[in-house]
């Protein structure tokens, strides 16, 4: 079906969710610069990033748009929070066990990580996210993502200053 094959890939053929595989560089890029290697809108492009709690909750993993950032306000609001905080990408790195450009919630279900997926996500029928390496992305239906995460919609995202 793909190319490229790895736990990701394979866990979507095994559950029979359609999916495409689409590669680029596989060096550290934005979510932006892969959009465009991709050939994508960069709306279609949603990046994962790692949100940590106070005290010992699980980080939460927050996919926003490639033009926008997490709100962390929006994000401590929506899990019941006083506050939350980036960790460093190297933080990030040591608690996914994946790459930053790499990380993917399809690569973590067995992690344990609250996914929220930015709500601009509802109006599309489909979205890219890392597929769990740097240079491979997965374009999928968003409601097959947050079926297979246990994820939902919250509006969690800004966009970034022009």
């Amino acid at each position: 079906m793909t190319a490229v094959r790895n736990n990701v890939t394979r866990l979507l053929e095994a559950k029979k969710i359609p999916f495409t595989a689409l590669t680029f560089p596989a060096e550290k890029l934005s979510a932006v610069e892969a959009a465009s290697h991709m050939g994508l809108p960069p709306e279609l492009v949603y990046k994962t990033i790692v949100v940590t709690r106070p005290g010992k909750g699980k980080p939460l993993l927050v996919l926003v748009p490639a033009l926008h950032e997490v709100d962390l306000k929006k994000v401590a609001r929506e899990v019941g929070e006083k506050k939350v905080s980036l960790p460093t990408e190297r933080e990030a790195e040591q608690m996914t066990g994946l790459q930053a450009g790499g990380i993917s919630p399809l690569a973590l279900l067995r992690g344990g990580f609250q996914v929220l997926l930015d709500a601009s996500a509802r109006q599309l029928p489909e979205i890219t996210i890392s597929g769990g390496m740097r240079g491979l992305n997965i374009r999928l239906d968003p409601d097959d993502l947050l079926a297979l995460t246990t994820g939902r919609y919250a509006d969690v995202a800004t966009e970034l200053p022009a």
